[in-house]
């Protein structure tokens, strides 16, 4: 088989960061190759929470996190689990993690997550426009519950930072979060609210509807696993897959947590973590939820879905490699059924992906250092849904030559050094 000419722009990575780069590639005129061993959005962003807030502002890491670290992993129902065998491997990244938690750090990391969420929604909208498929982002309040009223502290780290950055905020007692989710069980005294924002009905395929648009648009979808990137002596880059090679004038890297195995041979290494999430979908759940609820004492989300309600939001430290635990996502049965007593627990769909994590919380954006043409995309934490269609925009003008409408800084590849 003859070589193929090479593209313009490869992307490697056919995630929801993979898909929105390719559309606003394919907008600017460029023709678009994207290449992945699976097919679009059936990786991390297929799994998430359907959270679309463009007032995602608060890192992972915050001052004092380490004081729960060994009550989470002592505690089989806790939201953090580290595999055994795993932990001296993970306790670089840790290090860097509870690093990137320093009060006088957090701020510029809010301040760029906020930068890549606050236009999500109206993004997602456009892309969907015309699609026949706009009903799958739905306006959603984001309804933070607890346990005990004195906990919903408006004056707490977290929610000063968002009340920094604009966040419409109200804070409510049960009366009126009970009208709001009769559902709920009545065990929640308080609730804080954050309003204007949406949530996916399906996250996978708003990934899927918006692949089918690129395609409509020219972009290329190929299912191949790639084994390396290397830069070519007349300039551009190939793609070493199990299908051959596949060659582009530019490349965008946007593989998620296989990122950073696929920019080793090129000498650089970066801490991504690959952060194993697992959610549990009940698929005739009896109930129904109006808006997005994180449950903050358990650290979970939940939200009413296409396919049921699905529960998301614990993290496991495994490595990129080892089989999944699905234990992990029985034990949101629990926890769920202590939120919703009504709900069915009996139907359930298991899954889980792997989150492309650094430790401070933000992404790899921009052209690699020393690798022209080369371009970073990948790192979102748990924020890549949200994160993705601003990211793709970014990236378009990147690859255009024009400069961004947001200050790289915080994303910069070479942020670890």
């Amino acid at each position: 088989m003859p070589p193929q000419p090479p593209t313009d722009v490869l992307v490697v990575g056919a995630g929801i960061v993979g898909i929105c780069s390719a559309l606003s590639l394919a907008e600017q005129g460029r023709t678009v190759t994207v290449v992945d061993k699976d097919g679009p959005a059936e990786g991390a962003s297929h799994g998430n929470a359907g959270v679309i807030s463009p007032w995602s502002c608060v890192p992972q890491s915050l001052p004092g996190l380490w004081k729960h670290i060994p009550k989470w992993l002592l505690d089989p129902e806790g939201p953090v689990a580290l595999r055994c065998g795993y932990a001296v491997r993970f306790l670089p990244w840790a290090l860097k993690f509870l690093a990137a938690g320093r009060a006088e750090r957090i701020p510029a990391i809010a301040d760029g997550m906020n930068a890549l969420n606050r236009p999500n929604v109206d993004l997602y909208r456009r892309h969907l426009d015309g699609t026949g498929a706009e009903d799958l982002v739905a306006d959603s309040w984001y309804v933070h519950l607890y346990r005990r009223a004195a906990d919903a502290d408006l004056g707490a780290l977290a929610w000063r930072l968002r009340q920094e950055r604009g966040v419409p905020l109200e804070k409510i007692g049960p009366g009126q979060l009970h009208e709001m989710e009769p559902d709920l069980a009545p065990r929640y005294e308080a609730a804080i609210l954050i309003k204007d924002q949406a949530r996916a009905l399906s996250p996978g395929r708003i990934g899927k509807v918006l692949a089918e648009k690129a395609a409509r648009m020219g972009v290329e979808f190929r299912r191949a696993a790639v084994s390396r990137l290397r830069p070519m002596a007349d300039g551009g880059w190939a793609a070493d897959t199990d299908a051959g090679e596949i060659v582009g004038r530019q490349l965008v890297l946007a593989a998620g947590a296989w990122s950073a195995r696929l920019l080793e041979p090129l000498g650089m290494r970066l801490p991504l973590e690959a952060e194993r999430g697992y959610h549990l979908i009940f698929t005739d759940p009896g109930v129904s939820l109006n808006n997005s609820i994180m449950e903050v004492d358990a650290k979970f989300v939940a939200s009413s879905m296409e396919t049921g309600i699905r529960a998301a939001g614990t993290a496991e430290f495994a490595g990129l490699d080892a089989p999944p635990d699905y234990r992990r996502a029985r034990v949101l049965a629990k926890l769920m059924k202590r939120m919703l007593p009504g709900l069915n627990t009996e139907d359930t769909v298991e899954w889980m992906g792997a989150r492309p994590s650094f430790p401070d919380s933000l992404p790899c954006i921009g052209e690699v250092p020393g690798q022209a043409g080369l371009f970073a995309a990948f790192g979102h934490s748990h924020y890549g849904f949200g994160m993705a269609p601003n990211t793709g925009r970014v990236v378009a003008q990147l690859v255009a030559g024009q400069p961004p409408n947001i200050d790289l800084t915080p994303y910069r590849v070479d942020r670890f050094d």
